[in-house]
């Protein structure tokens, strides 16, 4: 059979869909006899296939039309495949350890083959919600996203490769709208789609929409997500985008790529080791009150920062004199003045940092799709108590933020606040 058009695969067509596909089969080294395909897709939006073999192994993923957790109701471009594999490959050359290989990818079919991370590798979510230290996290996100955000900004292009590739990324427009949607809009207004843990969080909710203050700083911020084309930024950057092991970090579905503003991502990491901390009273057990953990989480948020903005500047000042134009070297032509211009870049990209990431925290307990870490807290009344101080400490930077000038100021705040 041709796969010419579009169509779902299911466990038997994507058989034949591999044997058809050379850059696939060879990964399995053409065996078919013990081949094993299951899928383990437990996203919003995809079919996700991992297939072992007795040599080799590979997963599939493909992109419906539709939004699968919700179904047909929800329309959505399946066109999104084709900025996740574009994404991939772009930030899988910036930073090859911290990204998966992409092996293929098919536009007509919605579909990207890429490597599999074979277990130990888990969600990163799924384990700060056991408890699990890892020691290496901070410098490896750190890694990726001063490399992926460097790289692809105006400090190392020209603006000529710059537009270009902002023009080409503008297609993943219907994504851009659903951030936009979920994120900066329905959680302050009354929306079909919002939920919360009723009814111990429904004045806070409440609080949320009726925020003036609130209001103003969060469309300023959706402003700077819709115009402001930074760099290329993986858009979606949360605990469930990033698979761990104690020594191996890989950030996976870049499916919501564009050129959009640094702070997005970084917050959006930063936002859910937040969240995380807070959701740890819920999960402390007899005889492992998790205190310890918080620690490490709190120190993972501050070293992600710090290691950020070191490993940022250093490649700032080793290509100082390359073709990036958004500082050219005769204007800024002594070291006073360079370093000017870094310490007011960084201290707004902190803000932005601190507002992008307040707002997706907040978005996760008032608006749609809310996060594990609260959700699998089965006692209600429990679960609000730790939703309510993250939702607290998110309004807290929404609207301080600029009054920050450290992330040790924001880990004495979290503290302050978990007291």
């Amino acid at each position: 059979m041709a796969f010419t058009e579009f169509r779902p695969l299911d466990d038997k067509s994507l058989l034949e869909y591999i044997k058809a596909t050379p850059s696939l089969s060879s990964k399995i080294g053409n065996k078919f006899d013990a081949l094993t395909i299951k899928e383990v897709g437990d996203g919003n939006l995809n079919f996700v296939y991992i297939v072992v073999g007795s040599s080799g192994s590979f997963v599939i993923k493909q992109a419906l039309p539709y939004v699968r957790c919700i179904g047909e109701s929800w329309p959505m471009t399946k066109e999104r495949a084709y900025f996740e594999a574009l994404a991939l490959k772009e930030h899988g050359q910036l930073c090859p350890d911290h990204v998966p290989e992409v092996y293929h990818f098919d536009r007509t079919m919605s579909l990207i083959g890429m490597r599999y991370l074979e277990p130990p590798h888990i969600i990163l979510r799924k384990g700060l919600i056991a408890g699990i230290k890892y020691p290496l996290l901070a410098e490896h996100m750190s890694e990726f996203m001063a490399k992926t955000l460097f790289y692809t900004s105006l400090l190392y292009r020209t603006t000529t490769e710059h537009k270009r590739n902002v023009a080409e990324f503008c297609g993943n427009v219907e994504l851009c709208r659903l951030t936009e949607q979920v994120v900066f809009s329905d959680p302050y207004k009354v929306s079909k789609f919002n939920h919360w843990t009723s009814p111990y969080l429904d004045r806070d909710a409440e609080a949320v929409r009726e925020d003036n203050t609130l209001k103003l700083e969060v469309a300023g911020l959706k402003s700077m997500f819709c115009e402001r084309a930074q760099a290329l930024i993986h858009g979606d950057l949360h605990t469930g985008s990033v698979m761990v092991t104690p020594n191996s970090t890989q950030v996976i579905d870049p499916e919501f790529a564009f050129y959009g503003p640094m702070g997005f991502d970084i917050g959006a990491f930063v936002g859910n080791l937040i969240l995380a901390f807070f959701a740890q009273d819920g999960h402390a057990a007899e005889g492992n009150d998790r205190k310890e953990y918080k620690e490490w989480i709190l120190r993972t948020i501050e070293e992600t920062w710090t290691l950020f903005h070191q490993k940022f500047t250093a490649l700032w000042h080793q290509h100082k004199d390359g073709s990036g134009e958004a500082y050219l070297p005769e204007i800024y032509n002594k070291p006073e003045l360079q370093q000017l211009v870094q310490e007011k870049f960084m201290k707004d990209l902190f803000h932005d940092t601190l507002g992008f990431g307040a707002a997706k925290m907040i978005r996760r307990i008032v608006g749609v799709a809310h996060v594990e870490d609260f959700e699998s807290i089965k006692d209600d009344s429990k679960r609000a108590t730790c939703e309510r101080q993250a939702l607290e400490l998110a309004k807290l930077l929404l609207k301080e933020r600029r009054n920050f000038q450290a992330i040790t100021e924001v880990v004495s705040a979290i503290r302050k606040l978990h007291a």
